[in-house]
């Protein structure tokens, strides 16, 4: 038996993938060059051609726009994915500055930092009502009227970051310790 008989009759989709990667990645990295760094530009490039492999069949017979429009749409989630990254950062910092002085500094390191993003990961204003409540002291009329709002809907707020503490805490490996406005279940 020949040996190219032995591997079968190569594989029309591998062929085709091979033949785009060959003629149109040099485009899609200069394209991807002109927006982003080359190590983006990289990332770019492999995010565009594993799309392309794993959508083949759709890609036109005049596959560089197609490719380009798939390249500016990976462009743009990487994009978006740093501004996340980087308002998650810096909410993170700023609620660290506020937290220096808070009561709880004898908790550990860790179970601080699970403290920091669970409060990093609620909405503004469902952890505006936690903090109202527990850093500033105030029942819940005082912190509606600074929130600007009713009393039920400060309520409903402050329900609500107390019902996405207790998931984020039961998701975590390091518990969160109970808070002075939570009494321990």
């Amino acid at each position: 038996m020949s040996e190219n008989h032995a591997a079968g009759p190569p594989d029309p989709e591998a062929s085709r993938f091979t033949a785009l990667w060959e003629q149109y990645s040099p485009r899609v990295m200069g394209y991807a060059l002109r927006h982003v760094d080359p190590d983006s530009a990289q990332e770019v490039v492999s995010e565009t051609f594993l799309v392309a492999w794993r959508r083949l069949r759709e890609v036109p017979g005049e596959p560089l726009p197609w490719l380009l429009v798939v390249a500016r749409n990976t462009i743009s989630n990487h994009r978006r994915s740093g501004y996340r990254r980087a308002v998650l950062q810096g909410e993170l910092e700023r609620l660290q500055r506020v937290a220096e002085p808070a009561p709880a500094a004898e908790v550990p390191a860790v179970e601080r930092e699970a403290v920091l993003a669970a409060l990093a990961a609620l909405t503004q204003a469902e952890r505006e009502a936690l903090l109202l409540v527990a850093w500033d002291g105030l029942t819940a009329a005082q912190a509606a009227r600074v929130a600007g709002c009713s009393t039920s809907a400060f309520s409903v707020r402050l329900f609500r970051a107390r019902r996405r503490l207790q998931a984020a805490d039961a998701t975590t490996t390091h518990p969160v310790r109970p808070t002075p406005w939570e009494s321990p279940a």
